[in-house]
Order: C-alpha cells, then sequence, then structure tokens
C-alpha cells in the first residue's frame, strides 16, 4: 500500500471497524487520545530553540505554544492529512491544529506533575474503550494491531471522514 493511497488507507481502516457502535466508540475516543497525547508532549523541550516561542492567553489563561516534539507530531499530521485529501485533510489538520494549542493551554494550566495523572487516567480509559469497541462489539482485533502505524496515522483522519 502506497504512502498517500487514501482509498487503500481507508479500505483497510475501514475493515476493522464495520460495527456501528464500534465506529461510535471510535468518534468519541480517538481525538481525546489525540488531544491528550499533544497535552502530554507539551513538556518535551524546544526543538527549534532559534525560534521565540508564541506568547497566548486562551480562556484567562497564559501559556506559550513552544516548537517541541508535539509541534513536529503535529506538523507531520497535518501535511500527511492535506497531501491525502485537500479538503478532509485541512479538516483533520485544523483539528490536531487545535489539540497541539489546546493542549499547550491545558498542561500549562496543569503542570507537569498533574499532567502525567490526567494524561495517563484519559490514555487508559480511552484505550479500554477501544479494545471493548473491537473485542465485544467488532470482534476482531484493532487494526493496530496489524499495522502499528498505519493505525496511528489513519485513525483521527478515518473519524474525521466518517459519515
Amino acid at each position: 500500500m502506497g504512502l498517500f493511497d487514501l482509498e487503500k488507507h481507508f479500505a483497510f481502516y475501514g475493515a476493522y471497524h464495520s460495527n456501528p457502535i464500534n465506529v461510535l466508540i471510535h468518534m468519541v475516543f480517538v481525538w481525546p487520545i489525540a488531544f491528550s497525547l499533544s497535552v502530554l508532549l507539551y513538556f518535551t523541550p524546544s526543538i527549534f530553540n532559534f525560534l521565540p516561542q508564541i506568547h497566548f492567553s486562551l480562556l484567562g489563561n497564559d501559556f506559550h505554544l513552544i516548537f517541541n516534539l508535539g509541534f513536529c507530531l503535529t506538523l507531520i499530521y497535518c501535511l500527511f492529512y492535506i497531501s491525502f485529501d485537500i479538503k478532509a485533510g485541512s479538516l483533520a489538520a485544523l483539528m490536531i491544529l487545535g489539540c497541539w494549542i489546546g493542549g499547550s493551554a491545558v498542561a500549562a494550566k496543569l503542570g507537569y506533575s498533574l499532567t502525567w495523572k490526567v494524561v495517563l487516567a484519559s490514555q487508559i480509559f480511552c484505550w479500554v474503550a477501544q479494545f471493548i469497541g473491537h473485542g465485544v462489539f467488532e470482534k476482531r482485533a484493532p487494526a493496530l494491531l496489524d499495522n502499528l502505524s498505519q493505525a496511528f496515522l489513519m485513525g483521527p483522519f478515518f473519524i474525521t471522514g466518517n459519515k
């Protein structure tokens, strides 16, 4: 399967998500996984030290956007999704960008110690829900057991484009 073959990626990922309850579970829990990962990655060190941090104020809370691992991952996802399809990819890219910005604000507000606890609880809860969706409703192992990178790249995009 080619890296940018959207039809084959959707066919592969869709084969693991045909049960409507499992799809609903994924629609509810895939984006919180991406968001909580963005929250955690806020604490990685800056990769591009020559770039200034961008100061933001969101809902009365001040924070900085740091050009770190979270930013790099966000950029990779954005470019990957837009290369698939300009309309749906742009929507998914905006959502990923929103996760990075919102995740940065949440992480700055919570601080390092509390962030770890919140992210860990969120990740465990969301992943357990996904595995229950596959085991109980789909009656099939998740796509990530067959193709880890494809599952992580396509999960948020598939949910964004699913009707």
